[in-house]
């Protein structure tokens, strides 16, 4: 386990996930990212500054969330709403591998 008490290879495969999401010629203009919080991993779409009197700071976009539960071995799903809520996501039932949740992520 990690120090965040995540799987640390559920975590490395969340971000190499997130990092395959973009080419590198793109990379300028839009990534995939994920936060790393001690119970869940959020993935956030990045994109560079707009106007440049904003200062040099990407913002990031949250879009989901993968949160483990110890106790249980599972990860959630969770899908972010307009108001910066999330709220766990009912087409796909929690699952011991992070893979399943990325690969609904990804197909939809």
């Amino acid at each position: 386990m990690a120090a965040t008490g995540l799987p640390e290879l559920d975590v490395a495969r969340i971000v190499k996930y997130c990092a395959s999401r973009v080419p590198d010629r793109l990379r300028h203009e839009i990534r995939v990212e994920c936060d790393i919080a001690p119970r869940h991993v959020t993935i956030c779409e990045c994109r560079p500054p707009w106007r440049e009197d904003f200062g040099p700071e990407w913002t990031r976009f949250p879009i989901a969330r993968l949160s483990y539960t110890k106790k249980t071995g599972l990860w959630t799903l969770y899908w972010r709403d307009r108001n910066l809520k999330f709220h766990r996501y009912q087409f796909l039932a929690p699952s011991p591998h992070v893979q399943d949740l990325l690969d609904h992520i990804e197909n939809g």
